[in-house]
């Protein structure tokens, strides 16, 4: 039986259509997807995203273990701030991607994918070893909405006396009331846009949740699901666990070397991304677009002159482009932009053109 987030009710009040994803029931969308999803391009939208997984690390050698767990370097994060990386193994596979808070050298926290809690609590507690370090996993008393779009700080300041203008993007702050709940709220998000995540107890998440809708009509903030939150993150060149990175795809192939240390000491799955990178990516993630008509989607086989080179592994009808584009991971020497090649779907070849995977500009806070 899937798990019911704190917010559970909320949703089927506000008319969302719940679905069991990743063993949570979960809206996939509300009005519609493509409302939903120009609702934060445009202004600003609110996801239930409790259902995703926090593991704390606290002790001593805290800020030392999650460097060695990590790709990206946690030695050098400053208090307050948040960094993007991967947990590997020693292949290079990808075990999850994950958002790392340090709070103090002795105090960090993980935020990882719904899917692969139970999988990165047990990784994390395999590798402790020689580290003093107490693991604990959070998750089931954790509840967390995502605040996104232009107009997401407006929004967010009708509920606090914090001045949210102050915290950069990749950071965040502790002790923030938000509609008089006690929150932990970080310049954060999966949409490309700017933003906020806000973690507080399972009662003060529902809490928060009512006070941002009523907050928000003032900019017709739209309550959205887990469709637009795929088409965003997808249209922001941001991975999906499973589809642009896996076991079987390391962050180098899916193009994440800028969050991959390969000059510090030590992590897991070092010396294998470390080999990948001198002798060179054998397949590399990139963009496409399709000229003739249909949808690439997840799975569907990429050819050229005849030969399979490749396949999907996300594809939609773009609402912000109005395009069909996907990403594809196709061999190195085939991945050139304006490569003319073929989809197969349904068994018809569909023509179709190699292009950036930055399908458009993020609107992040720069600093």
């Amino acid at each position: 039986m899937a798990k019911k987030t704190p917010l559970y009710e909320e949703h089927l009040k506000a008319g969302g259509k719940v679905v069991d994803y990743a063993g949570w029931f979960l809206p996939v969308e509300y009005k519609g997807l493509v409302s939903e999803h120009e609702a934060v391009r445009n202004r600003v939208g609110m996801f239930d995203v409790s259902h995703m997984g926090e593991i704390t690390l606290l002790g001593k050698d805290a800020r030392r273990f999650a460097d060695y767990l990590t790709t990206n370097n946690i030695l050098t994060l400053g208090e307050g701030r948040v960094i993007y990386g991967f947990l590997c193994d020693e292949q290079g596979g990808v075990v999850d991607d994950l958002l790392t808070y340090k709070a103090s050298e002795e105090d960090i926290y993980l935020v990882v994918n719904a899917a692969n809690v139970d999988k990165d609590y047990q990784w994390i507690l395999d590798h402790k070893d020689g580290f003093d370090v107490e693991v604990t996993n959070v998750s089931d008393e954790t509840g967390e909405v995502a605040v996104q779009g232009p107009d997401a700080e407006k929004t967010l300041q009708k509920l606090t006396d914090y001045d949210l203008s102050s915290i950069p993007f990749f950071a965040f702050r502790r002790n923030v009331k938000i509609a008089g709940v006690d929150c932990m709220i970080s310049r954060t998000g999966y949409t490309g846009e700017d933003g906020f995540e806000v973690y507080s107890t399972r009662e003060g998440i529902v809490k928060v949740w009512t006070a941002v809708l009523e907050a928000g009509k003032e900019f017709d903030l739209e309550p959205c699901g887990l469709g637009c939150r795929d088409t965003l993150r997808f249209e922001a060149a941001l991975p999906l666990y499973g589809h642009e990175i896996s076991s079987e795809i390391t962050p180098l192939e899916a193009g994440f070397k800028f969050f991959v240390d390969l000059d510090k000491e030590d992590f897991i799955g070092k010396k294998a991304l470390g080999e990948q990178y001198a002798a060179g990516v054998k397949r590399k993630l990139i963009g496409l677009e399709l000229v003739g008509k249909g949808i690439a989607r997840e799975g569907m086989k990429v050819a050229k002159d005849g030969r399979e080179i490749g396949h999907v592994t996300t594809g939609y009808l773009s609402p912000t482009l109005k395009k069909a584009i996907a990403n594809v991971l196709v061999e190195t020497d085939e991945a050139v932009l304006g490569n003319e090649v073929k989809v197969l779907i349904r068994n018809r070849e569909v023509e179709a053109k190699l292009i950036s995977k930055r399908f458009l500009n993020k609107n992040t806070k720069s600093k």
